[in-house]
């Protein structure tokens, strides 16, 4: 057994200490502390469990049911930092709040294997003597291309950086970086894993706000060291809400303070990341999947030890153990990615509010398209709210038009209407880029055979497989499978008779390219930006003219800024009101706003044309009118007649399994079970709209409440006892985003 390391004796020593393990257990374990040792609550602590050693938390006094002389030791005591009071009150409230077990969430907070243990030497890099970036030649008559250029740049910033952080910042790929290598150009150098992050700068001056924007700053930085509150900065796309937040996130820094910045698509957001580097004068500590192992344990040891004065990460940095967080900013709040789906089911943006709450500071959500819940809660006077009616610098806000297309005549297998062609047309002419909007992945929706009519679908869900003509493959876009596409159709046997049914972004770029001959297209889809070196260098293209027309799904809505784009058309703005979804009506709004704010976002005014088969339609009339405050009013009226969220509480209920027998059993089981009580319906069970995902086989019920209702306690009893047969699991998700 590894020797424990002391934590501090105390007066009164433990003999038996809780420690929680990051497994899917509902309580901690109880373990003998060994003689001469206190671990406080927090101390991270191996423990032995079965025939493995796992570490975990000590989560308070032993619980008593066991003897000490039945428990098995603590092995270790780590020498670090413990779990913060507010980050372990923090797990235990999500675990209560969303019905996970605490141990779940436990797991999401220490998802870094091997961040306690020592850091380790890793390999960086610095420039050659002689390597300059204002050089206009490399030593050693290597070519200086733009890349390189960018590489250098990075170095002679930043002095030493390891190969991912260069890739990340300098947008290249490792293989420019190995090539200056080889040519002696960079020398190899050593760091410490565990380096401190670098130190930013609060009182560098940002640059010049606007008096609306100082007045919204000054709203925000006048909460910072104060108590807790929640600010909505609801700012018009293009009105520089990112700089207003800065002043406070600067503020929060000078102050001694953490802050924690959420992105819905972090790995997406190099302009973000350029925009901060150049405020500030040092990179953030960055938290999201995509980040290397190396860096992620480098980061957490960060958080954890107060080094990191603010990461900028994806909703799992909300899980981070900041020992010292003063300030939580949630960018583009109204954004559905920040609602994890599966495993320990949250929405980041409502926790984020209860980690301020917890934590006592300030909270800031921002957005050009605020969520009807945030609505609710600035008119309920629980959030205040920060308006920025304006885009910086003077420029206008795009003029939106629809395009009737009950009354456009299009040609076979085109998508693109007369108008919005000549639309396009003219914003080339006039040496402008134009961007076309279609939130489909892929090439077609559906493949069928021209000769008996089979469609290709997914083996392992009720779906039918994407084709992707670029990649040549057949997918499924909810669990992965994929397939070649065969020549011979497999009912029938006839070959060369498949047919693509409706457009995909390929399928449109297919027809621009058919359509502007002249024009250099492009596809953004997150097919084309698997990686953020892929979006820098998007954007690089965009802002250097090398791409006339930009082709893409709603990933083109998360922030991008490009100042030479003047016309946006969405290709099929109906698309998103399909399929009966309770938000489908707002997220097709908060979507065709976000995508029609890339236009006229400098000099040049910008205009979007919305093609659409309902123009009377309340989300298309708020957008020609550019209400976006009457269509909240439609729409929550008509939320609150109904009863549903914010006006009333959700909660769903997934049954799921291999064996449809089983899972129908269940499900029925349950419905019969369910409570029953004035304010309170339990809807279903129901085949889910997509019935089989995975091989699994789903039933939803959904239990609809009043606002007041406290859902999880209705919850617990009757999901908690039901005891599923094997293979069938039950899922919970308190307040639903998703119905699928």
């Amino acid at each position: 057994m590894d020797p424990p390391v002391s934590t501090g004796n105390r007066t009164a020593q433990q003999d038996v200490v809780a420690v929680l393990l990051p497994l899917a257990l509902s309580a901690p374990y109880d373990y003998a502390v060994p003689p001469g040792f206190d671990p406080a609550p927090g101390t991270f602590v191996e423990v032995p469990l079965g025939p493995r050693r796992m570490t975990g938390v000590v989560w308070g006094p032993g619980s008593g049911a066991v003897d000490r002389e039945r428990l098995r030791p603590i092995s270790r005591v780590f020498d670090s930092p413990p779990m913060p009071a507010a980050a372990r009150e923090f797990i235990a409230w999500i675990a209560d709040y969303t019905l996970a077990p605490i141990g779940a969430v436990l797991r999401m907070a220490m998802s870094v294997r091997g961040a306690l243990a020592a850091p380790k030497t890793i390999t960086a890099w610095t420039l050659a003597g002689g390597v300059s970036p204002d050089s206009d030649a490399l030593p050693g008559g290597l070519r200086l291309t733009a890349a390189r250029r960018r590489v250098i740049r990075t170095l002679a910033d930043r002095g030493t950086a390891t190969l991912a952080e260069i890739v990340e910042a300098a947008a290249v790929s490792p293989a420019v970086v190995r090539g200056l290598a080889a040519a002696a150009l960079l020398r190899r150098a050593t760091v410490s894993g565990g380096d401190a992050a670098p130190a930013i700068d609060p009182a560098r001056p940002g640059p010049p706000l606007s008096a609306g924007q100082r007045s919204a700053a000054a709203g925000l930085t006048d909460r910072i060291g104060g108590s807790f509150s929640v600010s909505l900065l609801d700012g018009v796309t293009g009105s520089g809400k990112t700089e207003v937040y800065f002043e406070a996130v600067a503020a929060a820094i000078a102050g001694g303070r953490q802050v924690l910045v959420l992105l819905p698509e972090i790995a997406f957001a190099a302009e973000w990341m350029s925009r901060f580097e150049t405020r500030f004068g040092a990179p953030p500590a960055v938290w999201h999947s995509g980040i290397p192992d190396s860096v992620r344990r480098r980061n957490w040891r960060a958080v954890l030890r107060g080094e990191a004065q603010l990461v900028v990460g994806a909703r799992s940095a909300l899980l981070l153990p900041f020992p010292n967080l003063g300030l939580i900013v949630v960018d583009e709040e109204h954004d559905p990615s920040y609602k994890q789906e599966d495993g320990v089911i949250y929405n980041a943006r409502d926790m984020a509010v209860v980690r301020g709450r917890i934590g006592s500071f300030p909270v800031v959500l921002a957005s050009a398209t605020p969520s009807l819940e945030t609505f609710d809660n600035v008119e309920r006077g629980r959030y205040r709210r920060l308006e920025l009616p304006a885009r910086h610098g003077g420029a206008r806000l795009p003029a939106v038009a629809a395009i009737d297309m009950r009354r456009e005549v299009l040609e076979a297998r085109t998508w693109i209407s007369p108008t919005l062609s000549d639309a396009v047309r003219d914003t080339l002419a006039a040496g402008e880029q134009a961007m076309l909007f279609l939130n489909r992945r892929g090439y077609a929706p559906l493949t069928l055979c021209r000769s008996c009519g089979y469609r290709f679908g997914c083996p392992n869900c009720t779906a039918w497989l994407v084709e992707h003509r670029s990649g040549r493959r057949l997918q499924c876009h909810h669990c992965g499978y994929e397939a070649p596409p065969p020549r011979a159709c497999p009912e029938c046997g006839e070959t060369d008779m498949f047919a693509a049914v409706g457009p995909g972004v390929e399928r449109l770029e297919e027809e621009v390219r058919r359509r502007f001959p002249e024009a250099r297209a492009e596809v953004m889809s997150s097919d084309t930006l698997r990686q953020g070196q892929d979006a820098r260098g998007l954007v690089r293209r965009m802002r250097d003219r090398e791409i006339d027309i930009l082709i893409g799904t709603q990933i083109m809505a998360k922030g991008f800024h490009f100042p030479h784009l003047t016309l946006v058309g969405a290709v099929d703005a109906d698309l998103g009101l399909a399929g009966g979804d309770l938000r489908a009506a707002e997220r097709t709004y908060q979507v065709l706003h976000q995508v029609g704010g890339r236009a006229g976002r400098a000099e040049r005014p910008g205009r979007v044309l919305i093609q659409t088969w309902e123009p009377g339609h309340p989300v298309m009339e708020a957008l020609v009118a550019g209400d976006r405050d009457r269509f909240i009013e439609v729409e929550a009226r008509a939320r609150w007649e109904s009863g549903m969220p914010p006006y009333g509480r959700l909660a769903a209920v997934i049954v799921h399994g291999p064996r449809e027998d089983r899972v129908d059993e269940t499900a029925a089981r349950l419905g019969r079970s369910a409570p029953r009580s004035a304010g309170v319906t339990v809807l279903g069970p129901a085949p889910a709209p997509v019935p089989l995902i995975r091989g699994r086989h789903r039933r939803r019920l959904l239990l609809r409440a009043r606002r007041n209702v406290s859902i999880q306690k209705m919850l617990r009893p009757w999901i908690f006892e039901s005891r599923p047969p094997s293979g069938v699991r039950v899922d919970i998700d308190v307040d639903p985003y998703s119905f699928l």
